[in-house]
């Protein structure tokens, strides 16, 4: 008798799952489940909607750092499917990625839609049957198969599960994943930028600083990277990043609590204090407004001696000490407030979910439930951006359908 795969969440992970393993089995029946009309929605928008498909990052003991949650588990994973395996395998089809100076990895055609069409094209090459709009309300066991439930009271029945169903922001939302024995761990945001309410920093809306280092106080949290300012506060990756590092501990404070900013990653406060002994000589006769060392964007810069109350027309040589002292802290530590978060709608990432305890890490299936496997977000893994959760998604889905087809 043919077997049934049913794979529930018609995004990367999903995908993957379904297409590999039709094509290692073609005697293995595998249907899609997607709750909404669409289909590989991230996959569409993200990196702008070319797709950031993967990291240049192939050791698998540096891989690992880019995930704050995961570690462990992934270290066994990417032994299976890596960056190498995914670059090859879109290769293969005809999809050839370039590498950007960031280390993010985009389809050279510089559209998703060509990550999206190759994806659909190896589903209808292997016979994968994709419904669409179909919510999965309900799954049993029964005599050693599953039975599931849709919304509308649809009963389906298979003899494997792949859960790839992604990230789910409420735990309540997991409940029909808890029926079956499974524990989750809180889900909270990751990856969103940091709110500033009524902070004149806000007027430079657009400004980026190519690399800043942000910490946050009272705790061990820090980043460097670009630094984007937005009309609500910061955001760019120095940020991003940042904020999936300190998830958890950022939700315990309500998204409340303060950062110091460093301009110049080059200086802390007193190697610039030292450094402007020389450029005080140096531009003495200069006005402080237009001769700006550092190479910072001319708005931040202006910005930044306004603040310190260093008029439009001073020289180097008329700020006053209590002024440069100020300036210099300002470079090299700004405090600013951060009241709240904005997160991206369409890349929501959650940290939190299935917990990684529960799961073989060699081929995706439960220890509780036998015959059901995992792929992408549904479980308790992120990475710091798009490529790297698409890697997870792309070696748990391929993981869990060679455990499938091995079967």
């Amino acid at each position: 008798m043919q077997k049934h795969l049913i794979v529930i969440g018609g995004g990367a992970a999903g995908f993957f799952c379904a297409v590999n393993a039709a094509r290692m089995n073609s005697n293995l029946k595998v249907t899609i489940i997607e709750k909404s009309n669409k289909l590989l929605s991230k996959v569409r928008v993200s990196g702008g909607g070319r797709c950031n498909v993967t990291h240049d990052c192939f050791e698998i003991g540096e891989l690992i750092k880019r995930y704050p949650r995961g570690q462990n588990f992934l270290k066994k994973a990417f032994h299976w499917f890596s960056t190498k395996d995914t670059i090859e395998w879109f290769s293969e089809r005809g999809v050839a990625l370039k590498t950007e100076p960031d280390g993010r990895m985009f389809p050279v055609t510089n559209t998703s839609q060509t990550i999206v069409d190759c994806l659909m094209e190896e589903a209808n090459q292997y016979g994968v049957d994709v419904k669409t709009s179909c919510e999965i309300s309900n799954i049993a066991i029964e005599g050693g198969r599953f039975a599931l439930t849709t919304a509308n009271s649809q009963q389906l029945t298979s003899d494997f599960i792949c859960i790839a169903s992604g990230g789910y922001p409420k735990s309540l939302q997991f409940q029909w994943l808890q029926k079956l024995g499974h524990g989750i761990e809180e889900p909270v945001p990751s990856l969103f930028t940091f709110n500033m309410p009524n902070n004149p920093i806000t007027q430079l809306m657009g400004v980026s600083v190519e690399h800043a280092q942000v910490k946050i106080i009272g705790s061990k949290l820090n980043n460097s990277g670009p630094l984007l300012i937005t009309h609500w506060g910061m955001s760019g990756p120095a940020v991003l990043k940042l904020s999936a590092y300190g998830a958890r501990e950022l939700a315990v404070k309500n998204y409340h609590f303060r950062i110091l900013v460093n301009w110049l990653t080059n200086f802390n406060e007193q190697t610039l204090k030292e450094e402007w002994l020389i450029l005080r000589q140096q531009y003495a006769s200069n006005k402080i407004h237009n001769r700006n060392p550092f190479g910072l964007p001319n708005r931040l810069w202006a910005f930044l001696l306004n603040d310190c109350a260093i008029i439009e027309g001073a020289r180097w040589a008329d700020v006053t000490s209590k002024q440069q002292n100020q300036l210099i802290k300002n470079l090299t530590a700004q405090e600013f407030d951060v009241k709240g978060k904005t997160t991206f709608k369409e890349e929501f990432v959650t940290c939190g979910g299935i917990k990684l305890g529960e799961i073989e890490a060699n081929t995706m299936q439960s220890k509780i439930v036998p015959n059901m496997f995992f792929a992408g977000e549904v479980m308790d893994i992120d990475g710091v951006t798009g490529g790297f959760n698409f890697q997870n998604a792309w070696t748990s889905g391929f993981i869990a359908a060679k455990a499938i087809t091995s079967l």
